[in-house]
């Protein structure tokens, strides 16, 4: 019911300017158990330098998010689309028939930590599309805030696909409980600090899937920040 992936046991590159660990099957990095968990298809803690990042990237065929934890993040793609990403942005780049992004750390002296999603889409070929939205932190204290959704809800960036992704932050007393409905699945993701899912602790970095339908505590938070995935 609860299959937990410890921060310790995910992939990790180091490419100098840029540190990565991978939840899932990526780039050289490959582990039959965890390619994918139904559409969740990549969860990298990425760490990049200041003054460097990537440059033209192409994809296609897959909803990109990324959640800032820490500095800033310039982003530019071939939809024209130019912004910078703050802690409380969630952007998504529907990369549909083609796109190409290129995501910079502008500081001379932070680097800057983030959290890139890839969620597989409904439908080959879907037209590229971006979004960018901020949730303060008071939205999501002692909760789970919707941010993510096939259909925009609660103002959350739309994806196209059936998945619902939450955030919240949790400390002390503070607890949730999370319904997973029938044939459904989740997966948890610790960003920073501990929690409890039920009484399966989880620090930074760790995550669990949640194999069957039903309720589950979120409880006895340290400073934590964590994103909740609904999944098909």
């Amino acid at each position: 019911m609860l299959e937990v992936r410890r921060s310790l046991d995910r992939g990790y590159a180091d490419h100098g300017w840029l540190k990565s660990y991978h939840t899932f099957s990526f780039a050289d990095y490959y582990d039959p158990v965890y390619e994918e968990f139904g559409p969740l298809r990549v969860i990298n803690e990425d760490r990049i330098k200041p003054g460097k990042g990537y440059d033209n990237q192409p994809h296609r065929d897959i909803e990109i998010l990324t959640y800032v934890l820490a500095g800033e993040l310039d982003h530019k793609d071939s939809l024209g689309n130019a912004a910078v990403l703050r802690p409380g942005d969630v952007q998504r780049l529907s990369a549909g028939a083609g796109v190409e992004q290129t995501e910079f750390n502008p500081s001379t002296f932070q680097e800057v930590h983030l959290l890139q999603i890839w969620i597989k889409p409904s439908a080959e070929g879907l037209e590229p599309g971006y979004e960018q939205k901020r949730f303060t932190v008071n939205e999501k204290r002692g909760r789970l805030r919707l941010v993510a959704s096939r259909t925009g809800d609660d103002g959350s960036v739309r994806i196209q696909q059936d998945v619902r992704v939450y955030t919240g932050f949790f400390n002390a007393a503070e607890r949730v409980e999370f319904e997973v409905g029938k044939e459904r699945r989740a997966y948890a993701h610790v960003a920073s600090g501990s929690i409890a899912v039920n009484e399966t602790r989880l620090n930074a970095g760790d995550g669990v899937k949640i194999t069957r339908p039903g309720r589950f505590a979120l409880q006895s938070g340290r400073d934590a920040e964590i994103l909740m995935f609904d999944l098909p």
